[in-house]
């Protein structure tokens, strides 16, 4: 499983020029399934995402989580994350999990997500998105865990 971490300012997701989610400052979390991947895997990153230090505290230091600073979570599904870029020019996606499977974690991780947060919003599955986003920092922050 595989999670790219932006800290930001503000961000959104829009299908066919619709906002479907927005948040202020936060998390924009791009979600990747992998064919092994499972529901308590889903839960682990979830667990990871939310107590990750990486908003700054009263002196300026990263030591604060998004649950700490009370920040929003937007999270976008985007199986490109395991894109394979080792052969020729053209990435190759069979480190993806199937649609179906991918679908079930993503869905997995937004109610977990729901459940225990209380700002998220998300994008589309399997929808063609533009996101926007104002990244704060920068941050950009890599997670892969595995089964």
């Amino acid at each position: 499983m595989i999670a790219l971490l932006q800290r930001v300012s503000q961000a959104r997701v829009e299908v066919a020029g619709e906002a479907v989610g927005a948040i202020g400052a936060g998390l924009l979390v791009l979600f990747c399934a992998e064919p092994d991947d499972t529901e308590a895997l889903a839960e682990k990153m979830l667990a990871k995402i939310l107590k990750l230090r990486i908003f700054n505290d009263d002196h300026g230091k990263m030591n604060r989580s998004v649950q700490d600073m009370g920040g929003g979570l937007l999270l976008v599904s985007q199986f490109t994350l395991a894109a394979d870029t080792k052969g020729g020019n053209r990435p190759g996606f069979t480190g993806a999990a199937n649609p179906v499977l991918g679908e079930a974690l993503f869905n997995h991780f937004v109610a977990q997500a729901r459940s225990q947060h209380p700002t998220v919003q998300c994008g589309r599955f399997a929808t063609e998105m533009q996101v926007h986003l104002v990244n704060d920092g920068p941050i950009t922050i890599p997670i892969r865990l595995s089964a």
